[in-house]
C-alpha cells in the first residue's frame, strides 16, 4: 500500500511521519485491497484553540472504491487518533454493507462497461478543455460501473450531498442526490 502523508503549517518531523506510516499500515489488515492511503494533517487558525489542527485520510481500494474522514482537535496527534477511528468505523460499516451484498458479474460486461464509461469521460474532459477561461478547476476521476444502492453507499461513504456515476442498470452517467426530506434523488440525462 502507497503511503502519501501531506503537512500544512506544521513542521513535519520524523517522529510525526513515523506514527503516522505505523498507524496506517494497521488499516490494511481490516481492508486487504487497500492499494493507497493519503494523509493531510494541517494546523488552521481558528476561534476555537481545540480545532486548529485538522487530520484527514483518503483511502483507496483496487475495486475503485474510495474512503474518507476528517477530523480535528488540539493536537495534531489527537487529532489523527480521532480520524483513524472514524476511518476504521467506516471500514467495518463497508465491508458489512458492500461485501456480503456483492453480486457476482462477468468479468466481459464488466470491462465493456468499464471501456465505455472510460470514453464517455475523455470525450466529456474534451469538451471541458474547449470551454471559455471562467472554469478554475477541472476534477477528473474514474468511474466504476454501479447500481443505485452502490452508489448511495459509496455517497455516504464519502459524506458527500451529491454522487456522479456510472449506472449499470440505465447504461449512462447518473447523478445521485441526498434529499431535504432524508430520501434520495436520481437524475438521469437524456440527449435531446
Amino acid at each position: 500500500m502507497d503511503i502519501t502523508i501531506r503537512t500544512r503549517d506544521i513542521p513535519h518531523s520524523e517522529r510525526l511521519r513515523e506514527y503516522v506510516e505505523k498507524k496506517v499500515q494497521r488499516l490494511s489488515r481490516y481492508l486487504p485491497n487497500l492499494v493507497e492511503a493519503r494523509v493531510e494533517l494541517s494546523m488552521e487558525p481558528t476561534r476555537n484553540a481545540t480545532q486548529r489542527h485538522s487530520a484527514q485520510i483518503t483511502l483507496y481500494t483496487s475495486n475503485g472504491r474510495i474512503l474518507r474522514a476528517e477530523e480535528r482537535d488540539a493536537d495534531i496527534y489527537a487529532a489523527f487518533d480521532t480520524v483513524l477511528d472514524t476511518i476504521e468505523r467506516q471500514i467495518e460499516r463497508f465491508k458489512g454493507k458492500y461485501w456480503q451484498n456483492v453480486r457476482p458479474r462477468s468479468q466481459e460486461r464488466r470491462a465493456r462497461q468499464e471501456e465505455v464509461a472510460l470514453q464517455q469521460i475523455e470525450e466529456a474532459a474534451t469538451a471541458v478543455e474547449d470551454f471559455p477561461p471562467e472554469i478554475r478547476r477541472i476534477k477528473r476521476f474514474e468511474m466504476i460501473p454501479m447500481d443505485e444502492w452502490e452508489a448511495i453507499e459509496q455517497m455516504e461513504l464519502l459524506g458527500h450531498d451529491f454522487f456522479v456515476f456510472y449506472n449499470v442498470n440505465t447504461d449512462s452517467v447518473n447523478v445521485l442526490y441526498r434529499r431535504r426530506d432524508g430520501g434520495y434523488g436520481l437524475i438521469i440525462p437524456e440527449l435531446a
